[in-house]
């Protein structure tokens, strides 16, 4: 159990250091906090948007596994984590930028992800008051009714959630500007989606993060040579990854594709580890039920 445990770890560390390879990513971001004086403002814009997204994402779930259709678990799914920035479907969010028009704030879609700063933590605190307890009922609503957007939009925001019954408030005059939209590289944005890919993978919670530079200055960091045994590519995964990001270095070769390439036959030889664990598991129990009558007939002749 501890020998998967740390398989775990080890292949979640490597993909972890993705993240980590431009130098920029070394460094700590600072946190940024919601500003809940903020939400009453943009309430109902963010219902609006809430309800386009489980519109357009159940759709496109429908073109993902067609013929089959979308069950009512996979869309309580979507609406569960739509006002969650660790999962995917709350991309939408670090796509909006929330600016100031006179004295009300106004959501503007952007052409691509920005930075996470207090806006978008903003919106997303606002998407979660929004929904609240009301995510199953809107899934109910959608797997049954099959809406069209607009009717989604009247049920959620003024029938369901009441977010778009009241008027927001003019903006205080005195109101400080939040930060500016500051867009994410692709690179950046890209890693940060197969970050999100690993959420809820055992053995996250443990695991040990190193910058790029920390890794290539680890001793015997990619020296070892490669071998064929399952057990070492699982040990060797390290190394490997050290030899790649030195390549990167150098500027030899693809790097992303030899990084994935890596984690890729990792991922294979775990397969194959657990494969065996549970081969022996079997094994064991399988002795453990041809042990117990024997035990019993020994008993029964010494009485």
């Amino acid at each position: 159990m501890a020998k998967m445990e740390s398989i775990n770890v080890l292949l979640l560390s490597a993909l972890l250091i993705l993240s980590l390879v431009p130098s920029s990513y070394s460094a700590k971001k600072p946190v940024s906090v919601a500003r809940k004086e903020d939400i009453p403002y943009i309430k109902c814009q963010v219902c609006e948007k809430i309800a386009n997204q489980l519109y357009q994402q159940v759709k496109e779930k429908e073109a993902q596994i067609s013929p089959k259709k979308v069950s009512e678990l996979q869309i309580i799914e979507i609406s569960e984590n739509v006002c969650n920035l660790k999962k995917h479907e709350a991309d939408w969010i670090l796509k909006i930028d929330i600016v100031e028009n006179g004295n009300k704030l106004e959501l503007v879609e952007q052409d691509s992800e920005g930075q996470c700063n207090s806006k978008c933590k903003t919106i997303e605190r606002a998407c979660q008051e929004v929904m609240g307890y009301s995510d199953t009922d809107a899934a109910e609503y959608l797997f049954k009714a099959k809406p069209q957007i607009d009717s989604l939009v009247n049920y959620l925001c003024h029938d369901l959630t009441k977010a778009c019954s009241v008027k927001p408030p003019p903006l205080p005059k005195d109101r400080i500007p939040g930060e500016p939209f500051v867009p994410k590289s692709s690179k950046e944005a890209e890693m940060e989606k197969i970050l999100k890919s690993m959420e809820g993978i055992p053995g996250a919670p443990g695991m040990k993060m190193y910058s790029k530079e920390d890794m290539l200055n680890m001793k015997n960091f990619g020296d070892e040579e490669d071998d064929e045994d399952d057990e070492d590519d699982e040990d060797d995964l390290p190394s490997k990854l050290g030899k790649v990001l030195k390549e990167k270095e150098t500027k030899k070769g693809d790097w992303k594709q030899k990084m994935t390439k890596v984690i890729a036959n990792t991922g294979a030889a775990i397969k194959r580890q657990a494969n065996k664990v549970s081969f022996r598991a079997r094994q064991w129990w399988s002795g453990k039920k041809i042990q117990a009558p024997k035990k019993s007939q020994n008993a029964k002749s010494e009485l």
